[in-house]
């Protein structure tokens, strides 16, 4: 049975535990610049000379200044680095995004060093593999072999005749014109499958990353309904503050109406006018949210579970045996029930998981799993009770269903990945996940594409080595997709069945980030989304640079459009850009303020604990899990904050 968290030792980082009323003075009033922000620089090696390069800016995120050496740590300041962007540090600096580095990449992108209650310990942004200065290799997007060029013959070395000076200009001139064609060749054939590559700027504002390698002509899935702004400048609608809380605490879902956002509080729901940020609505419930789904029917309905009642002394960790449906329309909780496990008799099923697919609500856990009818909370089905000890672990909805159903023994578990009939949870078809499959997670349900860490080889804490792309009428493998954790950076929470983030699925391709390397630029990191076929399995010539000192992954589709996030360097905001799906040339929907208050606010969500809602220039970060505050250098953290483009 699973245990309920722990308390961490250290209060967990990267946007837990904010502060309960924002700072006076707009959005959040400059904090005095903290000493050794997160991935402060470390100076650049003195010019030969004796001249020493320019460092960025003291104060704000990543501010170089280190403190004093007496100055004691502040009261309840954790003894670990924290993940938020710009976090001060207790212990030497080391580089991240967007900072001078003089020694290969350290841990960016503000994943927590304190450990977190049922978290993987190294996320997103851990860059492997890849010392400065060495090329990319297969896999980004690059030219794999590279061109030969011409050399100009050689001096003999033991008295020889040299060239007159009529011939070096022949031979010079040879060169130019081989070196022309060559290039010429080179940019007219692309990639491997011989399309067409384009490279083009950024639109909207800013010259920064470029179009990639992408095919021309139109998209698999079409048009995005996401269009360039004429000014993609943002300003800050509105922030929230972190519910008072004295545990960890988890705070998943966040959904988007046409009239509301919508997000989890403490023991309720409550929706927000999408701009102004003023409280709408509040659905109470009887305990704290511990799951939610990530989809909504087309009227906007959606599912969660929760628990049975609010901790007390005797029962601090209440079961999450609670199964309800939200209509965020109206603001009402139209049911919520439990249900028996198949196999424990009386005992509530605690859940784990929960999805929605049309209109059956699915949950998952390790006693055992349901369906129900979204508009009613009918019981549409429970899996059986078999003699093998097989059990659906977690369901993964949209526009299809899935489920993970684990059976064997806890020492040799044989996974299975199953199409499921919503209505009536009958298997369409299965497919049996190989040897040294301990957990998996449900990316798409259509097209069918799983993830999972074959044999923990993964070796960064991201959940996934390799991607499995399935036929979901016959549930054969198409194909299987290595995805070296040295290379790529997206992260599924193995065990959450569908928990993977930093990637998406369209146009019959997964689109994932690369790991962080060195940019072209005399300071900092970068990366670059590519992307797989899945019916071959092979790299394509996608390739789309996140540009210097910016990194980026993928928010969702829009279409078949890319709609990514660009995490800003130490001196800038973020923004929000859409990739075509075809050309791979990027446009810039947004760009957030580069203000210290504003950036330290932005930079505190760390993407493996954040939801990202992107739509029509409105920009909702949120966090998934609180904790309580540890002193003054929380002023940063929000529940969520959000921006608004004109």
């Amino acid at each position: 049975m699973t245990q309920p968290p722990q308390p961490p030792n250290d209060p967990p980082q990267g946007g837990f535990g904010a502060p309960q009323d924002p700072p006076q003075g707009g959005f959040g009033a400059p904090q005095d610049p903290q000493p050794g922000g997160f991935g402060a620089p470390t100076p650049p090696p003195a010019d030969p000379f004796g001249k020493q390069p320019a460092t960025p800016p003291a104060g704000g995120f990543g501010a170089p200044t280190p403190p004093p050496a007496d100055t004691p740590p502040p009261t309840g300041a954790p003894q670990q680095p924290g993940p938020g962007y710009g976090y001060p540090q207790a212990q030497p600096p080391q580089p991240g995004y967007g900072y001078p580095q003089g020694q290969p990449p350290q841990p960016g992108y503000g994943y927590p060093q304190a450990p977190v209650p049922g978290q993987p310990q190294q996320g997103y942004g851990f860059p492997q593999g890849m010392p400065p200065g060495q090329p990319p290799q297969q896999g980004y997007g690059y030219q794999t072999t590279p061109m030969q060029q011409p050399q100009l013959p050689q001096q003999d070395g033991n008295g020889g005749k040299k060239f007159s000076t009529q011939m070096q200009i022949i031979v010079a001139a040879s060169v130019a014109v081989v070196l022309i064609v060559a290039g010429g060749i080179w940019y007219s054939s692309g990639g491997d499958d011989g399309k067409k590559d384009k490279a083009s700027q950024s639109g909207g504002t800013t010259t920064e990353g470029k179009g990639g390698q992408g095919g021309g002509g139109n998209a698999v899935d079409g048009a995005g309904k996401e269009k360039a702004p004429a000014d993609p400048k943002s300003k800050v609608a509105f922030q929230l503050p972190l519910p008072k809380v004295t545990d960890v605490t988890k705070v998943d879902g966040s959904w988007l109406t046409d009239k509301a956002y919508v997000k989890t509080g403490l023991n309720e729901i409550v929706a927000y006018d999408p701009v102004k940020g003023t409280k709408l609505w509040s659905i109470p419930l009887a305990g704290q949210v511990c799951a939610a789904s990530r989809h909504m029917s087309k009227d906007f309905k959606t599912a969660i579970a929760f628990q049975q009642s609010k901790p007390t002394k005797a029962t601090k960790y209440p079961p999450c045996n609670q199964v309800g449906a939200l209509d965020l329309a109206t603001g009402k909780l139209m049911w919520s029930k439990s249900v028996t496990a198949a196999t424990s008799g009386d005992a509530e099923v605690r859940f784990d998981e929960v999805t929605l697919s049309g209109t059956t609500v699915a949950a998952g856990g390790t006693e055992g799993g349901a369906a129900f009818d979204l508009n009613t909370g009918a019981e549409r089905w429970k899996p059986k009770a078999t003699t093998d000890g097989c059990y659906d672990k977690g369901y993964g909805g949209g526009e299809a269903l899935a489920v993970v159903r684990k059976c064997g023994t806890y020492d040799d578990p044989q996974l299975v990945i199953q199409a499921l009939n919503p209505t009536t949870g009958s298997p369409i078809s299965s497919f049996k996940m190989p040897p040294g499959v301990d957990y998996a997670s449900i990316v798409s349900t259509k097209p069918l594409v799983v993830a999972a860490d074959v044999g923990d080889t993964a070796g960064d804490g991201s959940g996934i080595s390799d991607f499995f792309s399935i036929d979901a009428s016959t549930g054969k493998l198409l194909t299987r997709i290595a995805a070296d954790g040295e290379k790529y950076a997206a992260r599924c929470a193995s065990t959450e069945v569908e928990s993977c983030s930093q990637l998406a699925v369209g146009n019959n391709r997964i689109y994932v980030p690369t790991e962080d390397h060195e940019g072209t630029g005399e300071y900092g990191d970068t990366n670059e989304i590519v992307s797989f076929d899945l019916t071959t399995g092979k790299p394509t010539s996608d390739k789309a640079d996140a540009g210097d000192r910016y990194t980026m992954f993928p928010i969702r589709m829009d279409g078949g459009n890319i709609i990514a996030y660009r995490v800003p360097p130490y001196d800038k905001g973020g923004q929000v850009v859409s990739i075509d799906g075809a050309t791979f040339k990027q446009t810039v929907l947004m760009e957030n303020p580069s203000d210290e208050s504003i950036r330290d606010a932005e930079t505190s969500f760390t993407p493996d604990y954040t939801e990202f809602l992107y739509n029509d220039g409105h920009l909702y970060l949120s966090s998934t899990m609180v904790s309580k505050p540890s002193g003054s250098l929380d002023t940063s953290r929000r529940l969520v904050v959000s921006f608004s483009r004109p």
